[in-house]
């Protein structure tokens, strides 16, 4: 068999399926940069096919991601403060935000994780500002897990650590804040310099991070059960219902037993200002409540519960009491030995401190590279991790709500528990374990967000969708991104600086909310638009799994904090903005062009419903563009008008025609059409190109005429330029195709504009200080001429020329009535505009308009019927020019007939006497062609006198004659109408009402 073109360019149906089947994607994650790293003798070490399977690659990097610092820091007090219906409420919002997400996450199967999804599903511009927002929640994580660590590190394991310290309650709180910033500064210069090291000593210590999470949860349990029967024993000291710092006080009692004496205890002297009994001033509260213990840990059984059920909010500065313990009625003083509210507490903030927790979801989807089948894995790991996170959280809520008193659970730093992890008190076997898994944890995830969001920045660079963030697409020998390093590092001090684990929080919650959220639309727009390329295997997925995820997301950036919600919005906003003023083209096939294409089709299908209704008429414009031999626009001027008219909106089609044959200048067609395209970003034109090859250039032009737009996005009007210099040219053509094209138009009853000296129409850049846009009204068309100088100042280039409306009076019209019938007219239309009224009678032709009407009309009759060359053109016309002048100065005030007559009788004519004989044939109708041009030389005298100094003239353009032996006439009755004027718009209607004095 033989072989065809095609066979030899095209692939081979046994080799393409031997590279689809064993297509593999590298990791564009920790991976390759560390086995870039082990380089040994320059040779690197061949790179394995991913292996990874669902419980390694997905399930566990979830569970570890998901567990942390929120957990072991913040669900005591969110519990507490919360209760545990709210707080259960809290939980399950934030896990169903996130659970409806990845079902369909076998879609994810490149490196690069939900950057990638939502990039190639929703389009650079949405791909860059989300990928940006999860960019930034990333490194804002890493300062959070760095402030959680160092929460543990100078609260509960090393309090005598910090550098700043403050006797006074107030000042305490800046001295807190201070040794944050310092040690998460430290911290983060560590943690930076492992990452630039090796990843592979991240990767290393992840499995001793995940450990200690597990081992931290293991111990939550076991303690839980363990006070069902033997509670842990940590007494809390109340005075009254106030609940009291345990950290300077020795003894739970107003007094203690020295040497069998009762003297004052740690306590009365911090209410009373003296240490003896004996003339000792105390605060009221002190002295009217007794001080009790109770126990910190009642245990599973004690009924707890019951109190932890409901919230219990309160503004900072509060004292945290225990509502059913018994305590006088009797105010005091703020004394700081109370344990106080650090934070004015509510639902919406709550949700936003819990959120963080929750978002480590993407784990798995971001090493999809790493993955033996992501297909599979991805969705069944996730799954699994969320509904094993989920439960684990539920279950602790309501662990803590019935083993921990309430005033323990609100109690943030454990200051009732003698500065005890809360969480860790209910462990078992010792509060330690939770607090050292927990800060190895935050230690172990804040290295992670280092690591992966450098990472996140380097794909967006690379992606080249941003300009300005080229540089950190770059990375050093390893692959390690540097820069991107650098920028995270410098982000993340930023965070750091915040220096409160309670406000970083819904800072970070703000831009995960935000990629989830983009992230659910991207899966149920392509599912709802029922894109081909969109084939998830998981087959339990529906659409509305990932709209409900939508919304929740959407609802709970309002809900935590309404203002970060707008910023971030205001932030992807700005990030999608300034990628579509770049312009980058990638070929992505994102779904948000399906959906352009959607609602394009159902806006189609609606505009076919009827005819527009003239308040909805607008000019849609089809442009007629003249190419020469190069392939060049002749007049470029004519696309700066069409921009300036339409002002960038409604339909604009750019068409022109190629003579010849379509399949020899197929090439030529595609060259050309880029080149017009170009034209239209230069001019800032906002449509369509269209480009015809025709045998013949009318041919084109009528194709293009009716072809052009779709349904009801389809031309009204036709804009072109005059045929320049069709006098001179011995090519006839130009001219029978212009008029040609009046004739198509007209019998398509579309409206037309035709512009004359186009050359001299301004460009975008200029603008006119002052000047008028005067519009000639002989005739009511339809109301073309009202509305397009309207809509011309609607652009900068004429915003500030004035209108002004001429229109012509005959003998038996009022003009005085005209005029404010016209202003009336004006004022009911909104337009503002200066009217006058001119007045043109018969007997107002003057001997020279008279003349020069015959030196046009007999030069139209002679270049008609002659076939002479074109030196004998010439020198006819110019004898005829000659011979006019003379009459000028002989024969004024004759009788027209006699004075045509005498003309062609003197003049020395170079043709036949039969051709002299045939012309006289036509004397009637070349009598009737003399009257025309009499008006039209009139008329322009007129109109040069009051607007030749006009910016632009409208002027209406009359139809073209029946019969095609008039067509010259009709030419010349054009161009003696707006001879003398610098700019003309020759306006013809399409025979339908455009405007009216109706909203």
């Amino acid at each position: 068999m033989t072989g065809t073109p095609e066979m030899d360019t095209r692939p081979k149906v046994s080799s393409l399926l031997n590279r689809l089947a064993n297509y593999t994607n590298l990791t564009q994650g920790a991976k390759e940069h560390e086995e870039a790293e082990n380089i040994t003798e320059g040779k690197k070490k061949a790179t394995k096919t991913p292996q990874m399977g669902t419980f390694m690659g997905v399930y566990l990097p979830c569970l570890q991601n998901i567990f942390g610092v929120i957990l072991f820091l913040r669900l005591t007090w969110v519990v507490g403060t919360a209760g545990v219906l709210q707080a259960f409420a809290i939980v399950l919002i934030c896990c169903c935000c996130v659970s409806p997400k990845l079902a369909p996450g076998d879609h994810l199967e490149h490196s690069g994780g939900s950057y990638f999804m939502i990039s190639r599903a929703l389009g650079p511009e949405f791909g860059g500002a989300v990928g940006l927002c999860f960019y930034l929640g990333t490194t804002f994580a890493a300062a959070m897990y760095i402030l959680g660590a160092i929460e543990i590190f100078l609260v509960y394991i090393v309090p005598r650590a910090a550098i700043f310290h403050s006797d006074d309650a107030l000042k305490e709180s800046a001295a807190m804040l201070n040794n944050m910033r310092v040690y998460g500064t430290a911290f983060l210069v560590l943690m930076v310099l492992v990452v630039f090291i090796g990843v592979r000593y991240v990767n290393k210590f992840a499995s001793l991070f995940l450990a200690c999470v597990i081992v931290s949860i293991l111990a939550i349990y076991a303690g839980a059960i363990k006070s069902s029967f033997a509670p842990p024993h940590f007494p809390v000291c109340m005075l009254g219902n106030r609940t009291l710092s345990s950290r300077h006080i020795d003894i739970c009692s107003k007094t203690k037993d020295v040497n069998n004496m009762t003297v004052p205890s740690k306590l009365w002297g911090f209410f009373c200002n003296s240490s003896h009994f004996f003339n000792a001033t105390c605060d009221e509260y002190f002295i009217h409540n007794n001080v009790t213990s109770i126990q910190g840990i009642p245990g599973l059984a004690s009924g707890v519960i019951t109190e932890n059920l409901w919230s219990n909010y309160l503004p900072k500065g509060e004292i945290i009491e225990k509502p059913s313990a018994k305590s006088s009625d009797v105010l005091g003083g703020l004394n700081h030995e109370y344990v106080l509210v650090d934070i004015t507490t509510s639902f919406t903030l709550l949700v936003g401190i819990f959120f963080p927790s929750v978002t480590g979801i993407m784990a798995g989807s971001n090493r999809s590279g790493d993955l033996k089948d992501a297909q599979k894995s991805i969705p069944i790991g996730t799954i699994l991790a969320i509904l094993t996170t989920s439960f684990v959280y539920l279950s602790n809520v309501v662990l803590f709500g019935a083993c921990i008193e309430g005033v323990v659970l609100r109690d943030k730093f454990g200051d009732a528990v003698k500065g005890n992890l809360v969480v860790g008190t209910l462990s078992w076997p010792s509060p330690w374990v939770i607090v050292i898994g927990s800060f190895f944890s935050t230690c172990g995830a804040g290295l992670q967000s280092l690591t992966g969001a450098p990472r996140l920045l380097q794909a967006i660079a690379k992606d080249n969708i941003i300009p300005f963030l080229r540089v950190f697409g770059h990375s050093k020998a390893n692959g390690e991104p540097t820069w991107a390093l650098l920028l995270t590092a410098a982000i993340a001090e930023l965070g750091i600086l915040i220096a409160s684990l309670d406000l970083v929080a819904p800072i970070l919650s703000m831009f995960f909310l935000m990629c989830y959220l983009f992230v659910n639309l991207a899966c149920a727009l392509q599912t709802l638009l029922r894109t081909p390329n969109w084939r998830p295997r998981f087959r339990y997925y529906h659409w509305a799994l990932s709209f409900m995820g939508m919304s929740i997301c959407l609802a709970l950036m309002f809900i935590s904090s309404w203002y970060y919600a707008i910023v971030a919005m205001v932030i992807a906003g700005m990030i999608y903005k300034y990628i579509e003023y770049q312009g980058a083209e990638k070929e992505w096939g994102d779904g948000i062009r399906g959906l352009s294409l959607s609602a394009a089709r159902f806006a189609l299908l609606r505009l076919e419903e009827g005819p527009p209704h003239t308040k909805n008429w607008r000019p849609q414009l089809l442009v007629l563009l003249k190419l020469d031999e190069d392939l060049h626009v002749k007049h470029p001027r004519l696309l700066t008008f069409a921009s300036q008219l339409k002002a960038g909106k409604g339909l604009t089609i750019v068409g022109s025609v190629i003579v010849g044959n379509f399949l020899e200048n197929y090439g030529e067609a595609l060259a050309a059409e880029q080149t017009i395209k170009h034209l239209m970003e230069a001019e800032k034109v906002k449509g369509f190109s269209q480009l015809v090859v025709a045998a013949k250039l009318r041919e084109g032009i009528s194709h293009l005429i009716q072809s052009c737009g779709l349904g009801g996005m389809k031309h009204n009007t036709v804009v072109m330029g005059w045929p320049n210099g069709w006098r001179q040219s011995e090519d006839a053509r130009a001219w029978k195709t212009f008029i040609g094209t009046v004739r198509v138009t007209t019998a398509a009853h579309l409206a037309l504009l035709v512009a004359k000296n186009v050359s001299f129409f301004p460009s975008n850049v200029e603008q006119f200080s002052e000047g008028n846009i005067d519009v000639w009204w002989i005739v009511h068309d339809g109301g073309m001429l009202m509305l397009l100088p309207f809509l011309l100042k609607q652009h900068k280039v004429w915003r500030k020329c004035s209108i002004r409306i001429f229109t012509v009076a005959q003998l038996e019209d009022n003009s005085i009535q005209m005029k404010k019938d016209l202003a009336t007219f004006l004022y009911h239309l909104r337009i503002e505009a200066e009217v006058e009224v001119v007045e043109m009678h018969d007997s107002d032709i003057s001997a020279y308009t008279y003349e020069r009407t015959l030196m046009m009309e007999q030069r139209s009759q002679m270049l008609r019927h002659m076939r002479l060359s074109k030196t004998e053109r010439d020198r006819e016309a110019q004898l005829v020019k000659d011979r006019n002048s003379m009459l000028r100065l002989t024969s004024i005030g004759s009788d027209e007939d006699d004075e045509t007559e005498t003309y062609q009788e003197k003049v020395h004519m170079t043709w036949t006497k039969d051709k002299y004989m045939a012309s006289r044939g036509q004397k009637a109708k070349d009598q009737s062609n003399v009257r025309r041009m009499h008006t039209a030389v009139k008329l322009n005298e007129v109109i040069v006198n009051k607007s030749h100094e006009a910016k632009l003239v409208l002027l209406n353009m009359p139809g073209p004659p029946r019969n095609p032996e008039g067509d010259e006439n009709y030419m010349e009755f054009l161009e003696v109408l707006t001879e003398g004027l610098e700019r003309v718009l020759l306006v013809r209607g399409g025979g339908s009402e455009v405007i009216t004095i109706y909203s």
